[in-house]
């Protein structure tokens, strides 16, 4: 893969994290901080952070959301310095994990909490996006010869 067509990718994976990041801290902060999320024209975050679906094993959900946008963060940054191929083996099964997670959140959301987070939505599309990039990292990326004359597989 060029460099240019990977560094927009990349650039891409770093202002996404540091979104999500932002995001996901907002809701582990309220949460820890024991205040409700401040949602002015959706009236649903208080009770879908609140929720039973909430936190997993006593742990806020935002947070695992802080740690995932973190990793990929701090990946990004590592392939953008080092150009280390691992990222471009790590970063579509991650983000795929990422966007699965999301996805089932958002189901909780519409059909068993039955009310919508805009703060949860926010992270579910910025988890979309990443998806889109690592898919985008593979399509650039899979079956290119190596400098060996072998495939690389993603």
């Amino acid at each position: 893969m060029t460099n240019n067509k990977i560094s927009w990718i990349i650039a891409g994976f770093i202002i996404l994290s540091l979104i999500g990041f932002a995001d996901s801290g907002y809701l582990a902060l309220k949460h820890y901080q024991g205040e409700p999320p401040s949602c002015s024209f959706a009236k649903g975050c208080d009770k879908v952070v609140s929720s039973e679906w909430g936190t997993v094993a006593g742990i806020p959900v935002s947070v695992g959301g802080v740690f995932y946008y973190i990793v990929v963060l701090v990946l990004s940054l590592w392939y953008f310095e080092t150009e280390n191929r691992l990222f471009l083996q790590i970063i579509f099964p991650l983000t795929l994990i990422g966007f699965l997670v999301s996805m089932w959140f958002v189901y909780l959301q519409l059909f068993v909490i039955n009310e919508i987070c805009v703060y949860c939505m926010g992270s579910a599309i910025t988890s979309t996006l990443l998806f889109i990039l690592g898919a985008l990292v593979v399509r650039q990326h899979g079956g290119k010869k190596s400098s060996y004359g072998q495939t690389n597989r993603i």
